[in-house]
């Protein structure tokens, strides 16, 4: 047991910067759980999130050379806004880099804080190693996101602030995981003082860094990451926490984005506040842990860790919300094109309150319905499925099917005759200037595009399906396209949806 930490957190220095955040009870989520979650609301931190914590503390432990000297950061805006804070309250200089590809809301929240922001590279990696050069040249202090034992301890006096605020029975704490220094500094203090209580590290399915490192005994780097959840869009944890929570963690829980989506719902319905997706991941990983282990009548504690929401992906989260929560199914149902029919399925709805109904005349014999219903689980949607079965309606379930999510939903109706040697594929591009133009740029000038959608939900990537009228003769150069593009691609042209809506 690191008993090292245990002095560090309790000797931090945090608390001229950090406030003690309460520990909150979630009295709607709690109840539609079957236990007790508490809320450790690190997001009403003053830049609110827990990143202030580390940074500080590691900067006030440097000599007054060193603080003279000035500090370097690289952040894509949590960590930066904690250093930039502390180091405007500790008198000394700070340098943050940033990647290019930085929201301009956490730049400007930097600058306002005193920080000096340097733009460099489209990723954070890029960001780090250039800050790692300032470093060099000019003989500042490089303070780390996470993997410092002084960054550590100053985020670990968030679990002293728990076992304080509630000294009865806890079951689990769940903690959001990117390099790792949350959930270690916490984990060192509770498991030392408190050994029964699990701590529970929560990552999204895409950026599972420390998951994939502690099934493989070794720090793993993922050759990329999703950057929804850009707070824990990390490639490789750190060394040392690493160590730590090969020791101290009891688990590990994978969320998806419309897990963290329907979390960031759960926690404004409880107390009007937004969660960015980073801060929100605790939340999704302690519903999904309840669920599964079937606990009942416990207490568990997640730490909303950030609320430095971009404003323009809150239509993104509120659009998968609904899904994330399983409240929401839809459905193609094909009902015969007669008079009375329509009717007649309306009543097989019953008094399920209606989210989407897309329909338009295409064939004399039968009619495709896009239909889109309330529901209180998955359970309730496939008996909802089963009843227009029942009643003759031949019916495909489209909840898990992301394109029909993503983009059919928006398209019903389009089959065309025009719409000869039509290939039908979706597309992610990483959401920054010039991605669409290089997939255009690429294309074969003879090809015809049939069909084109594309929305900016707000969210890391864009996100496209395209017809693209290719002769079968071409076949070859068209593999030849997907292979040099460099973009995620997946062949839609057996989907069932898109047969019956558009194909």
């Amino acid at each position: 047991m690191p008993s090292d930490y245990l002095e560090r957190i309790l000797t931090a220095s945090v608390y001229d910067v950090a406030q003690e955040t309460p520990l909150e009870l979630a009295p709607n989520l709690s109840i539609r759980m079957g236990n007790r979650l508490l809320l450790k609301r690190e997001d009403t931190q003053s830049v609110f999130s827990f990143k202030l914590r580390g940074a500080y503390n590691k900067m006030a432990k440097l000599s007054p050379e060193a603080l003279a000297r000035g500090v370097v950061a690289s952040s894509a805006g949590n960590h930066a806004q904690g250093v930039a804070l502390g180091a405007s309250r500790l008198g000394t200089r700070a340098i943050i880099v940033m990647p290019t590809t930085t929201p301009q809301l956490k730049v400007d929240a930097v600058r306002a804080r005193g920080g000096e922001v340097v733009l460099f590279g489209e990723t954070y990696d890029d960001a780090y190693t250039h800050a790692r050069q300032l470093e060099a040249e000019k003989g500042l202090t490089f303070i780390h996101p996470f993997d410092d034992p002084d960054v550590i301890a100053g985020q670990g006096t968030i679990g002293m602030e728990i076992l304080r605020q509630h000294p009865q029975p806890i079951h689990a704490i769940f903690v959001a995981i990117g390099g790792g220094g949350l959930i270690s500094g916490i984990a060192a203090y509770v498991k030392r003082l408190r050994p029964e209580i699990k701590i529970i590290g929560v990552e999204p399915v895409d950026a599972d860094a420390m998951r994939r490192s502690l099934a493989a005994g070794e720090r793993v780097k993922l050759d990329q990451v999703g950057l929804f959840a850009d707070g824990v869009a990390v490639r490789q944890v750190g060394v040392e926490t690493f160590r730590l929570c090969q020791e101290l963690l009891d688990d590990i829980v994978l969320v998806s984005t419309d897990d963290t989506c329907a979390a960031i719902k759960d926690v404004f319905e409880d107390t009007r506040s937004i969660l960015e997706p980073a801060g929100a991941l605790a939340i999704a990983g302690a519903k999904l842990y309840a669920e599964a282990s079937g606990i009942q009548g416990e207490t568990l504690v997640a730490v909303a860790c950030g609320a430095n929401m971009n404003f323009d992906r809150l239509r993104f989260v509120a659009e998968r919300a609904e899904l994330g929560e399983r409240r929401e199914a839809i459905f193609a149902v094909t009902i015969p094109e007669k008079p009375g029919t329509l009717r007649r399925f309306c009543e097989c709805m019953g008094k399920s309150n209606l989210t989407e109904f897309n329909y338009r005349i295409a064939d004399k014999h039968a009619a495709p319905i896009f239909v889109g219903l309330q529901v209180a689980n998955r359970e309730d949607a496939q008996q909802m499925a089963q009843r227009f079965k029942e009643q003759g309606f031949e019916t495909l379930d489209l909840t898990d099917d992301e394109l029909s999510k993503m983009h059919l939903r928006h398209m019903v109706g389009g089959k065309s005759p025009l719409a000869q040697d039509e290939l039908l594929y979706r597309f992610e591009f990483p959401e920054r200037p010039g991605a669409l133009m290089k997939f255009v740029n690429a294309m074969s000038p003879d090809w015809n595009i049939s069909l084109f959608h594309y929305r900016n939900n707000g969210s890391d990537y864009g996100r496209i399906v395209a017809g693209i009228q290719v002769p079968q003769a071409e076949m070859a150069q068209w593999q030849a396209f997907l292979d040099g593009l460099g973009y995620p691609y997946w062949d839609e042209n057996l989907n069932p949806a898109y047969r019956l809506f558009l194909g």
